[in-house]
């Protein structure tokens, strides 16, 4: 005979999280932040998607200087970055990739908030990370993925506009990279 749990033990236990934007989690958006949801066109060719048009202005594409491609092997974090002045979009175009921001701006509305983002071959879509956002991938898929990064300064080695704190051991950032059991 099944035993039935009284609504205290009921109410006792964790809720589940709830997406209320597909593919994310995080009490709201960081303020700043835009996700673009990207289409698939297929035929029996195979399939495209346009990933960034430069005249978006609510994506703020005008400013982007540079085009990089950051591959990653299954499992592998790369994090936790933070930019003063450079803007990033994102597109995670190889695999599948958990996109973590943390907003570390004093003045954010949204300061201190987390968000979890997928987005990959099961879900493509452009991200738009604003300066003083902490920002990190990794990658949850079997294969090499592969992040399309289009920042808006160029590179330079004698002025890099990037911070790094350690993925797993910081003070700052309260996450744990490691998949919620659910």
């Amino acid at each position: 005979m099944a035993q039935v749990l009284s609504m205290e033990e009921y109410d006792s236990m964790a809720r589940p999280r709830i997406q209320k934007i597909p593919s994310f989690y995080g009490d709201c958006l960081i303020d700043g932040v835009i996700i673009r949801e990207l289409m698939l066109y297929a035929d029996e060719r195979g399939y495209l998607s346009e990933i960034m048009r430069l005249d978006d202005e609510e994506m703020n594409a005008k400013d982007i200087k540079q085009i990089i491609a950051s591959y990653s092997y299954p499992g592998m974090v790369k994090g936790w970055h933070l930019h003063s002045r450079q803007e990033d979009h994102l597109v995670c175009v190889t695999g599948m990739t958990k996109l973590v921001l943390y907003d570390y701006r004093r003045e954010s509305p949204t300061y201190q908030v987390v968000n979890e983002i997928f987005m990959g071959e099961k879900h493509p879509r452009a991200i738009h990370i604003p300066p003083g956002i902490f920002h990190g991938t990794k990658n949850i898929g079997q294969g090499i993925s592969v992040v399309i990064g289009m920042p808006s300064l160029f590179y330079d080695a004698d002025d890099v506009d990037e911070r790094r704190v350690n993925p797993v051991d910081n003070d700052i950032i309260p996450y744990d990279w490691d998949c919620k059991m659910e």
